[in-house]
Parts: structure tokens; sequence; C-alpha cells
């Protein structure tokens, strides 16, 4: 079973390509130059090989468990690679100094964040809901508590989660049932029962900060009534250091198919007369607070999808290196060969490769507009940054992990018989991207938040800026000879906008068949967005090899990489055009063969 090993090269092309030089001149981002990122690339390369890769077994085959005492017990390590997490300062690394972060760019943070999260999916979901909670305190939070929480939080010292689902509240969160009553001195007593809550207990940080929805009296009804609370496991004393335990406790964690070391809790407030907890800014306004931590959090569960794919791919490609078998075709008299010579193991193995590549890229490009949208000078510019990050997020969420299901699935294939095997390593992959596409929002409510909050809801102003984008793009490729990629990516381009169209015409009208397309849309947004990136790869690749610039080969692998993107991948748009278009009446008129009875 192979390690994992950071593709340090294909992230700074992908620094490259979103414009790593661009974002270290935004204000607040002068740190990031290109040496500091380097270094800082490199010693996260180090630190995820050296330390959190050799766990991610144990995590898997040992897990988290739940003790009579309520304690949840980690598998060996991970306490002391927490500990080394937080010691060296990656839990802060994109965090405000102000709260002793190390303020770099989001565009450097998440390429951190995929070597954290394919080295050890599990551990890393811990420091995801962290960066969330912190994210909602810092633009949400009283000044008392950011004082009280946001430097232990980002020093790593404690940690946080998100509390939302319940047993009757799952995607919507208009049935949520918690209570909170407000108390004399000012805080307020939270009762209540949260499931799938990731870390909700753990002995790694001195404390966890929960952040839990909840209802106060005489809110309005859904939505709409919903406030936010900060919940800690250990009220601070004065001095802020954790005291009294508060009436939070975990009653069970779920036995899951995958991410086997992230305790996923169920976690009841209140059982001993009621948690303490304080409002989290103003009342009735948690659902927009906690799509802060939400939107966060969609944004790094795609890089997962990401990064499940990275660890896969490598897992494949060694294998197919390794292991011989048969002859390759149209060779005689050579003998047994690598599985890699064949040609469908190519097939494969590129097909993973290149989607990775495709999904890192667009992941980058969004993370640069994030910094842009949070700091660029000009107001105009920061309003078109927000705009193609609240279109991409969606697809970068809802298309990453779909793909990185896709991906591991085909290392498994790669592997034959011994990658239905646990012990080869391939088959926990497979299990764990299988959330991915869960949690977080399902890939389908990805799909209805892209249909109607960000391309109906706008005109398709946002979108339509993206398709021009990709346009100037495809007569880039026209300009530079690479006429096979072109073609087939301005047939995917013009996919994506008939499908644009067909939204913006019928949503009013009938947005039960836009709805039913709304998956295959964003599957086609992704790819065409993807093609887009590896369009701008081989471009770039092909000016550096004409300046003589960088490592030829690579260079040369870049090109050949967004050429059977285009022949495997984009060439695959027009089916799902097809069905985002076309495909509601089969999908709508099917009540007699979805009946209950239909059997009997």
């Amino acid at each position: 079973m192979s390690e994992y090993v950071a593709p340090l090269q294909d992230m700074r092309f992908a620094l490259e390509l979103a414009g790593l030089d661009e974002v270290s001149a935004l204000p607040g981002c002068e740190e990031a130059s290109p040496d500091v990122v380097d270094a800082v690339l490199e010693e996260a390369a180090r630190f995820t090989a050296g330390v959190l890769s050799p766990l991610n077994r144990v995590g898997d085959t040992v897990g988290a468990s739940l003790g009579d005492d309520g304690k949840v017990s980690m598998p060996e390590g991970f306490a002391g690679a927490y500990r080394a997490w937080a010691d060296n300062g990656w839990n802060g690394m994109g965090c405000d100094p102000a709260h002793g972060g190390a303020g770099m760019p989001h565009l450097v943070v998440t390429q951190i964040q995929e070597m954290v999260m394919a080295a050890n999916m599990a551990f890393s979901l811990c420091p995801l809901l962290t960066a969330g909670a912190i994210e909602a305190l810092a633009l949400c939070g009283s000044d008392d508590q950011k004082r009280t929480y946001l430097d232990r939080m980002v020093s790593g010292e404690w940690s946080g989660t998100m509390n939302l689902t319940e047993p009757q509240a799952g995607s919507d969160l208009a049935a949520v049932r918690s209570r909170a009553e407000p108390q004399p001195d000012g805080s307020w007593r939270v009762s209540g029962q949260k499931i799938f809550i990731t870390f909700g207990e753990h002995e790694m940080a001195t404390n966890i900060v929960h952040l839990v929805l909840a209802r106060t009296p005489g809110a309005p009804e859904g939505v709409k009534g919903l406030s936010l609370f900060v919940v800690p496991k250990f009220i601070p004393d004065a001095d802020g250091q954790p005291g009294a335990r508060n009436d939070v406790r975990c009653v069970s964690i779920e036995h899951k198919l995958g991410i086997h070391a992230s305790p996923t809790c169920v976690m009841a407030f209140g059982d001993e007369g009621g948690a303490t907890g304080w409002l989290c800014g103003e009342q009735n306004r948690g659902i927009e607070y906690m799509f802060i931590m939400m939107n966060a959090a969609r944004f790094a569960v795609g890089l997962q999808g990401i990064a499940v794919a990275e660890r896969a791919f490598q897992r494949a490609l060694a294998y197919a290196n390794e292991r011989r078998q048969g002859s390759e075709a149209g060779v005689k008299g050579e003998g047994s060969v690598a599985i890699v010579r064949h040609p469908d193991v190519r097939r494969m193995l590129m097909r993973m490769k290149t989607q990775v590549e495709a999904m890192r890229a667009l992941a980058a490009v969004t993370a640069a507009a994030r910094d842009r949208a949070a700091r660029h000078p000009d107001e105009g510019e920061r309003m078109r940054a927000q705009a193609f990050v609240e279109l991409m997020i969606p697809v970068v969420k809802g298309w990453s992990t779909e793909t990185a299901n896709e991906i591991a699935s085909l290392g498994v294939q790669v592997h034959g018989g011994v990658g239905y095997v646990e012990e080869t390593g391939a088959a926990q992959y497979l299990r764990d991207a299988r959330i991915t596409n869960i949690y977080e929002g399902t890939t389908a409510i990805q799909a209805n938040d892209l249909v109607g909050r960000k391309i109906a809801r706008d005109g398709g102003a946002a979108v339509r800026a993206l398709l021009a984008d990709m346009r100037s793009v495809l007569a880039a490729l026209d300009a530079a000879s690479l006429a096979e990629i072109a073609c087939v990516f301005g047939e995917a381009v013009a996919a994506l906008e008939r499908c644009v169209d067909f939204v913006l015409a019928h949503w009013r009208s009938d947005a039960g068949a836009v709805l039913a397309g709304a998956v295959p849309l964003l599957m086609l947004s992704g790819r065409v967005a993807g093609g887009w990136q590896m369009a701008r790869a081989a471009l770039h690749a092909r000016r550096r090899l004409e300046a003589g610039e960088g490592d030829a080969d690579f260079l040369r692998a870049k090109i050949v990489s967004a050429r059977f993107y285009a022949d495997h991948v984009l060439s695959e748009c027009g089916g799902l055009a097809h069905m985002v278009c076309c495909g509601a009446a089969g999908t709508l008129d099917i009540s007699a063969a979805l009946s209950p009875g239909r059997q009997a």
C-alpha cells in the first residue's frame, strides 16, 4: 500500500493558472510571495506524507470509538498528529493575523487543504469544521465572543463544529425543533438533539465550540425563526480557560461506510436542564450566519473530492506500474508487461488523471476569486469575483464529489479483483468518497442552488460572463493551432449555453421540468468549466514551451491531458445537454412506474 505524495508540480501549475502573482499583489496578501508559497507547500507536503498519511490505514481499520463515559477515543497517533498540526501553525494558515493566523490567501490554503485531505481525509474534517466556525464567529460574533474564542480556535487549541441536522430535520432545516430560552444573565438555555455532528466529541482539543441552530420563544415558523448560538463543551472561566462542563453530551457515534476515524456524533443538548449558550449575532438570522459556514464547508468538501480522487489515482498508477500481466497489444515475443501498457488501463488512468487536473484547476481559480472578492481595492472587481464564486461553489462541490466517486471506482477497477480486497487500500478511497456527494448538501441540493439561485435569479448574468470567458479561450485555442481541443471544447460550450437558455426560458413557467435536469446541468457545468481550465492549461503549457521555460516533458504532458479530456470527457457533454433540455417528460411522467404497488 503506497503512501500519499503531494503532486507539487501539478499544484504549482494550478497556482500559475489561477494567477498567484495577481493574488499576492492584493492588499493583505503581500507575504504570499512565490518563494514563501513554495516553502509552505514543500513543508506541507512533508508533514502530510510523514505524519498524516501513515495514520490513514489505522484510522480506517480501527476508527473512532465511544466509551461508556461518553468520551470519544481516537485511533493511536491521531492526538499526537493533531498537536503537531496545531503547534506548527497549520490550523491558522488562512486565518487573520490579528488572531494568530498566518493570513495566507485562499488560493494557497486550498492547496494545503487538498494535501491534508488526500493524506488523511478523516483527520482533515476536524480542522475543516473549525475553519468554518472561525469564519462565522469572525463575521457574526460579538466582540466578547471573538476575544474569548477566536485566538484559541485559530491556534487549534480549541476546535469547532456546526450543529444543524436533527432526526426530523435533514435537508429541510425549517423542521428544526431545538429550543433556546433566555436567561437573566444574558445567556440562553439550549436544549435539543443534533445528529451527524462531525467531531462533536473528541479529546484532541481542550475545548469544542459548538455553533447550534435553535428556536427562541415566539420566533417565526420555518427557517426565518432560527437563531445561532455558541455552546462550548466547557464554559470558559474568567481567564478564558475551559471551566465547568456544559450540559452537552455525545450519546452515540454512527457506524459508517467510510471516514471511520471521523467521529460522527449524536449530540444531546440540555439533558440535565439546559446547555448554556450565547446568541451569535441577531435573533432569527441563524440560517444566514450558518450559511457562512456551509458555503466554506461546501467548497472544502469539493476539495475533499479532488483529494480522494488524487489519492485513488496515485494508488492505481502505482499498482498499474507494478502488476505484470499479459503481453502488450501488437507486440510479439515480449512476455508479460506491466498492465499500465494495456490500452484500456491507460484509458482509465488518463480519465482519472485528467479529471483530477481539471477539478484542481477549477477549485484554484475559484479560490483566487474568493481572494479578489474579499481584498481587491475596486468594488466592481470584488462584485464580479463574488458573483463567480457563488456560481462556482455548487459546481466545485457537486461536480468534484460526483467525479471523485467515478475516479475512486476506476481505481478499484484498475486493480481488478484485488481492488475489491481491503488490504490493497483502493476500496477505502471508494468508501470515503461516497459521503462527499451527500454531506454539506447532496448533489441535488447543489444543482437546485445552481439553477434557482445562481442562474435564474440574476437572469443568467454570472453564467453568461463565464461563457464569454470560455469563448475567449476558445478563440485563443484556434490561434495557437490547438484545433483538436478547440473543436470539442467549442461544442461543449455551445451545449452549456443551450442549457442556460433553456433554464431561463422555462424557470418561471415550468420549474419542475428545469429541476428534473438540474443534476445533469450541474455535471455539464463542471465538465465544461473543467474543460475551460484544461484549455487554459494547454495554452499556458504551449507558451512556456515556446519560450523554452520549465520542464518540457511536464508541459507536453499538460497538452496531452487537455487533448484526452476533450476527447473523452467533453465529448460526452452533448448527452448531458439532451438530458437537461429534453429529459423532463420521461422523468416526471412516471407515477405509475414508481407506484409502491406496481408489482403486486
